[in-house]
């Protein structure tokens, strides 16, 4: 069953996730995931008004997902991140129809 990891991002100065933005990618890709929002305009419909940065990536499953936060290459870019910005991260099983 499809997952989707969602991403919400708070950086002072998105300038410096530079490195992580060039890194993250090839990781997704290896663990089958595939972006499909990042960083494009949000529009609050309901509740507190959303400021941060969102990512929405699709897995083939959330065994994928994990797999890929949890692998060493994540670990690595994590690394770039770290007092850069907040990130929150979940993942989330699609529906199956």
């Amino acid at each position: 069953m499809t997952a989707y990891v969602f991403i919400r991002i708070k950086a002072d100065d998105p300038s410096q996730l530079k490195d992580y933005q060039q890194l993250a990618p090839s990781i997704i890709d290896k663990y089958n995931g595939k972006i499909l929002a990042r960083g494009g305009e949000v529009a609050t419909l309901e509740g507190p008004e959303e400021k941060r940065r969102i990512v929405i990536i699709e897995f083939s499953n959330l065994a994928d997902a994990k797999q890929f936060y949890h692998s060493e290459e994540y670990k690595r870019a994590i690394e770039l991140r770290k007092n850069v910005a907040d990130f929150e991260i979940i993942a989330v099983d699609g529906v199956n129809y």
